[in-house]
């Protein structure tokens, strides 16, 4: 197996710490203590934080962006949809847990084209998930209730998974697909 470069290890380390401390606490100094560096070695890798923040978010947002595109090249109804974002999303938590806490909590600290990107993206994924619901919903494939309700409650319950999956154990990922699929869809009724 390669070694990860050092880029990929500041990147890993300040990620670890960003979810830990939040972005704003965390400095070039402590990264690089936490590799057992000295701060100036990191500049060799990387030009500073924004660049780590950007990297995280930027390929987070992206894996979101192709999975959906994914989805939106399939010929599936509008409930199949949702169970491929659903699963998608669980395959993002589990591989970018850490990643997942920059882009929910520290987006707003992206600068630039880099902000701009990612509202871009953000915002194109809600609306295709909002064009699949309303399609659902006039399809008669999912229940008639307000299309932001359920936007909010799915996008809110996938958005924080990585949170309730790191205290659960690490759930079995085909067990945790199968069941929020299932409550996602059909509720608890």
């Amino acid at each position: 197996m390669k070694p990860a470069s050092r880029k990929t290890e500041i990147i890993t380390t300040a990620s670890r710490l960003f979810k830990e401390k939040g972005y704003n606490a965390v400095s070039m100094r402590d990264i690089a203590q936490a590799m057992g560096i000295k701060a100036s070695s990191l500049y060799n890798h990387i030009s500073g934080k924004q660049e780590i923040l950007s990297t995280l978010i930027l390929t987070v947002a992206r894996e979101f962006t192709n999975g959906m595109e994914q989805v939106l090249s399939k010929k599936l109804n509008s409930l199949q949809k949702i169970e491929k974002i659903i699963e998608f999303h669980i395959d993002i938590t589990v591989t970018y847990s850490e990643a997942l806490a920059a882009l929910n909590n520290d987006w707003m600290h992206l600068q630039d084209d880099d902000l701009k990107q990612f509202v871009t993206m953000r915002d194109d994924y809600e609306e295709n998930v909002r064009i699949i619901i309303k399609e659902g919903i006039k399809a008669g494939e999912i229940a008639p209730r307000h299309p932001e309700v359920i936007l909010f409650s799915m996008l809110s319950t996938l958005r924080t998974l990585y949170l309730w999956y790191e205290k659960r154990g690490k759930l079995d990922v085909n067990i945790l697909k199968r069941d929020m699929v299932a409550v996602l869809l059909k509720g608890i009724v």
